[in-house]
C-alpha cells in the first residue's frame, strides 16, 4: 500500500508520541519533529508507510538515546493479555465452533495498537468483537485452505496482541512459523515477548529481520524472504503487516481491524470494521 497524504500528520503524531514516552527532554522532542518533518519530505509517496516507519523510529532511537521507549507498555500489555487467556480460551472451548471463534480472538487482540494512537480497553472491545459483523469474511476459503496446507506462515503484529495469536495458532492443527520483528519498534512483537507468552512452545519462532512496523520484503532477512515465498498458507496480522504485503502475488490471509480511514479506505471498508481478507493478485 503506498502512502497517502493523510498519512503524513500521522507520522507527525507518532514522532510526537514516541519521542514523550522516550524522554522528558522536550527539547529533544523538539530536535525529533524538526528532523522528521525534513525526512518527511523527502520521503517518495509510492513508498509504504512501514518503510517511512522504519527511518522515523530509527531516528527517534538515535535522538532520544531509547531504542525501546515501548518497553514497559509492552510488559503492561502482555501480563494485561495473559491474565486474560484463559477466560478468552475457556470461550473457545465453550463455542460451536472453535477455529471462528479463536479468529474473531485473533483479530480482536489487533485492537492493541499505540501506532494508531487510539484508546482501547481490551476486555471491553473484545467482548464487542465476538459479536461484530465481519465487513469482508472470507471464513470458508480459509478453512478450505487450511484443510488442504501442511504449514502455516504466521505473521504477528503487537506483543499483546500475540497473547490471541497464540489462541488461533492452538487452533488450526498444523505446523506454524510464528514471525516477530527483529528489533522493538513501537509495541510491536518481537521473539523476547513472543517466548514469554509461549508462542515457542506451539509454534517455530523466527525473525523477519525488518527493522520496519509492518512486513516489507526487501527489508527482510533471506531466510524469511525463503519461507515467504515458499509459503501457501499465510496470516497477516494487523494494519502495518497489511500496508506492506498488500498487493504481493502470495496466498495471504489479511486479518485486522481497520483503525484510521486510509486503511479502511484502501480495504474499502468502514473504520473499526473487522477483516479476513484472503488476497491472492
Amino acid at each position: 500500500m503506498k502512502t497517502y497524504l493523510d498519512c503524513i500528520p500521522c507520522f507527525m503524531e507518532q514522532a510526537l508520541n514516541a519521542g514523550r514516552i522516550a524522554t522528558r527532554d522536550e527539547k529533544k522532542v523538539k530536535n525529533l519533529l524538526d528532523e522528521v518533518g525534513m525526512l518527511i519530505k523527502e520521503i517518495p509517496m509510492e513508498h509504504t508507510p512501514p518503510e517511512t516507519g522504519a527511518i522515523i523510529y530509527r531516528k527517534i532511537s538515535e535522538i532520544t538515546n531509547n531504542n525501546d521507549p515501548y518497553k514497559e507498555i509492552k510488559a503492561k500489555n502482555v501480563s494485561h493479555a495473559l491474565h486474560l487467556y484463559p477466560k478468552f480460551k475457556q470461550k473457545v472451548d465453550e463455542s460451536d465452533d472453535r477455529l471462528l471463534t479463536a479468529i474473531r480472538l485473533a483479530v480482536a487482540g489487533n485492537i492493541i495498537d499505540l501506532g494508531v494512537g487510539k484508546k482501547f480497553n481490551i476486555t471491553e472491545d473484545v467482548e464487542k468483537i465476538l459479536s461484530q459483523e465481519f465487513a469482508i469474511f472470507d471464513y470458508e476459503l480459509f478453512k478450505k485452505e487450511l484443510e488442504k496446507t501442511d504449514d502455516i506462515l504466521y505473521i504477528g503484529d503487537n506483543a499483546g496482541e500475540a497473547v490471541f495469536d497464540k489462541i488461533l495458532i492452538e487452533e488450526l492443527g498444523k505446523p506454524v512459523t510464528y514471525v516477530v520483528r527483529e528489533i522493538p519498534i513501537i509495541n510491536d512483537v518481537t521473539k523476547k515477548e513472543a517466548i514469554k507468552i509461549g508462542i515457542d512452545k506451539i509454534a517455530t519462532v523466527i525473525s523477519s529481520g525488518t527493522t520496519a512496523p509492518g512486513t516489507v520484503l526487501y527489508l527482510c532477512n533471506d531466510d524469511f524472504k525463503k519461507k515467504f515465498k515458499k509459503a501457501k498458507f499465510i496470516i497477516s496480522k494487523g494494519q502495518g503487516n497489511y500496508e506492506g504485503l498488500s498487493g504481493i502475488d502470495s496466498p495471504v490471509f489479511f486479518m485486522l481491524r481497520a483503525k484510521c480511514p486510509v486503511i479502511a479506505k484502501n480495504i474499502g471498508v468502514n473504520v473499526d470494521d473487522i477483516i479476513l481478507k484472503f488476497s491472492q493478485r
